[in-house]
């Protein structure tokens, strides 16, 4: 199994990331080759740190520029032909590499993986699926940001994408996957959630109907399926509440001594907590239905995230994910015209 990783990409790139890749490279059984891709003098520098050997699997792939996180992604990508990113996702293209992992611009990622990768057959576009913890277990929210319009029959691909992400990479044995929208009624909606939810009843999935907001942090699906506009909000939204309540709490524990005996006799439960809830720990989010395995990291993504994403990355490998997908659109619909499948 052979992994690219874009070295530069990411609020704390090179340093992060190449720490991550460099403990993936040591643990993750199987990886021949992890290729670093960017600034040699940089990745160097960084791999001169490690106290232990570098691992001789690890190779660098030197590039000249680097796709900035505040940069507009298409212009980018077309002006900056040697950018990590994008030499990362080359790597996919050409055969080199079996999957890629960034935490750099995402919609530079998108846009790169879009033009040189294309998509699975069957497959309109691509989606941006994240996981996101609930009171039970994670459920997969897609399309996360990748569309902000898309149509129903792209809504019924999203559905099978995330299905089988879910099953194979999060182990749910037949994911529950419900349709984002104002009501449970089959009729609540808009124009593309109506005809999406008629699909999706027609697709061979275990299909609970429509969810609302509400539902989608009591464990009542394993997937949430909306457009990409909606989907960013929800995502965004999850990230800020998250924040304001670990804020809050911190704040009211150190208005008393007796709430900070409360706190440090309290620290396994909060570590557990920050544990369940730490993206870190899930590594990225997959861009399903791209014709390669491309895993899109959080611009603030720590050494932990690098690794977890590389580790997703050879597991969707293993799992052979993309392969999956297109069997299961073939055998809902005879799918080879909607895709681009290229």
């Amino acid at each position: 199994m052979r992994i690219s990783v874009d070295a530069m990409g990411g609020d704390d790139a090179p340093r992060e990331i190449v720490a991550g890749a460099l403990l993936a490279a040591r643990q993750i059984k199987g990886l021949e080759r992890l290729f670093l891709v960017g600034d040699r003098l940089a990745i160097e520098a960084e791999l001169a740190q490690s106290s232990e050997p570098v691992p001789a699997c690890v190779e660098i792939v030197h590039t000249t520029e680097v796709v900035g996180m505040g940069e507009a992604p298409a212009t980018a990508i077309r002006r900056k032909k040697d950018s990590s990113i994008a030499r990362a996702i080359s790597l996919v293209k050409e055969g080199d590499a079996d999957a890629v992992f960034s935490a750099g611009n995402t919609g530079a990622a998108v846009a790169a993986s879009t033009l040189k990768l294309r998509t699975l057959e069957g497959v309109s576009r691509p989606a941006i699926a994240t996981v996101i913890p609930t009171s039970k277990n994670p459920y997969v929210l897609l399309d996360a940001g990748a569309n902000p319009d898309s149509t129903p029959e792209m809504l019924q691909q999203f559905a099978v994408m995330g299905s089988i992400y879910s099953r194979e990479i999060l182990g749910v044995s037949s994911p529950r996957v419900g349709l984002l929208s104002i009501g449970e009624e089959a009729a609540k909606g808009n124009e593309t959630t109506k005809k999406g939810f008629g699909l999706l009843e027609q697709a061979r999935l275990q299909f609970v109907g429509n969810v609302e907001s509400r539902d989608l942090f009591s464990g009542k699906v394993d997937v949430a399926v909306c457009d990409g506009f909606v989907g960013n909000v929800v995502l965004k939204t999850t990230e800020s509440v998250a924040s304001m309540i670990s804020t809050w709490l911190k704040e009211l524990f150190r208005e008393s001594p007796i709430r900070i005996l409360g706190y440090l006799l309290s620290r396994g439960v909060f570590r557990e907590v920050r544990r369940k809830t730490d993206p870190s720990c899930h590594g990225g989010a997959p861009l399903l239905g791209a014709n390669g395995v491309v895993i899109i990291g959080h611009g603030s993504s720590n050494r932990e995230a690098a690794y977890n994403g590389v580790r997703v990355a050879s597991e969707a490998v293993s799992h052979d994910v993309n392969h999956l997908i297109e069997d299961a659109l073939r055998e809902i619909n005879g799918v080879g015209n909607s895709g681009d499948g290229e």
